[in-house]
């Protein structure tokens, strides 16, 4: 078995799993196993050496007759949207981040969203930090520019044919996994009821430009496996925060992460902390046949905050 809550584990998966060794996760505590960690069948002792050498990861064998309830790891084919115009430093740390834990993905662009049949191509797809008018191709990058001063070729944007070609993607099993002001976007166009306690409020009421706050886990749900049930994030401004609005389909919506009651900051400046105390900062909810994973923070902001890694890691494998 290997070590669920260590961020280098996810790499070790990833190379065990480049090698076509199965990996299982554990689903209940027993023995000397928490949730989340990992255990590889015997058989590939030397495939296990050479990834242990690779990435420190510890490798241990269960004590005997340990047998805890366990399902494979599914490898998910993972789109990660680029668009073309203006640059979008969110998405190239994510992609970065991706590489060094040796996660598969393929750059996804605004024609191949527009096309459709999604499905056939990928399992996942994730939609880094972004404006929803700039991901509809309202306005282009961070230049605000009017699409029609951009040459056709150079323009950016979903448009309703991707807000559509995602709603589909979805519907039929897919996950959609949005980072910080993406989330804004599945709210608006995909019909989520959910709200962002923090939109349209001045900085006077609300106002937290990159602090470090507390949080609750739920770590007993697999999109937070390996984690504490405390612990901290980054908060950036802008970021949204959640609330989930009263409606005949509530069961479908998990929370996952959760600002602490009071005394929210760790680290920073925060003005208005009652607007966000006690309110979701990650949620899951299933839409059709698949889930949509909103993380309002930025859990792999810059590839440089360790300590939240893992609600990534964990909403791109099954």
């Amino acid at each position: 078995m290997f070590d669920g809550r260590l961020n280098d584990s996810f790499k070790a998966l990833n190379l065990l799993q480049d090698k076509g060794v199965q990996v299982r996760r554990v689903d209940k505590a027993a023995d000397s196993v928490r949730p989340g960690d990992f255990i590889v069948a015997g058989g590939a002792e030397a495939v296990i050496a050479e990834v242990a050498r690779q990435t420190g990861v510890d490798f241990s064998p269960l004590e005997s007759g340990a047998q805890p309830p366990t399902h494979e790891v599914k490898r998910l084919r993972i789109g990660m949207y680029q668009r073309y115009s203006g640059g979008n430093m969110d998405e190239g740390w994510t992609r970065f981040l991706l590489e060094q834990f040796s996660f598969p993905y393929t750059s996804l662009m605004d024609p191949e969203i527009k096309k459709g049949g999604l499905n056939a191509k990928y399992d996942a797809i994730i939609l880094p930090d972004d404006t929803t008018a700039t991901i509809m191709g309202e306005r282009s990058g961070t230049s605000g520019r009017p699409q029609e001063a951009i040459p056709p070729e150079y323009r950016s944007g979903i448009g309703n044919e991707g807000v559509e070609s995602l709603k589909t993607f979805v519907q039929k099993g897919g996950t959609l996994v949005t980072l910080g002001g993406a989330s804004n976007f599945a709210i608006e166009k995909l019909g989520l009821p959910i709200r962002n306690v923090l939109a349209n409020m001045t900085t006077k009421e609300f106002w937290c430009p990159g602090s470090t706050l507390k949080v609750k886990f739920d770590n007993s749900n697999p999109l937070a496996y390996g984690l504490p049930s405390e612990g901290l994030a980054l908060f950036l401004g802008g970021n949204p925060a959640f609330e989930i609005t009263p409606n005949e389909y509530n069961e479908r919506y998990e929370t996952i992460v959760t600002f602490a009651d009071r005394d929210l900051l760790q680290s920073g400046w925060l003005i208005g902390e009652d607007a966000l105390a006690k309110k979701a900062g990650m949620i899951a909810a299933k839409y059709g046949d698949g889930r949509i994973v909103l993380i309002g923070f930025r859990p792999q902001h810059r590839a440089q905050t360790h300590g939240t890694f893992k609600l990534l890691f964990n909403a791109l494998i099954r």
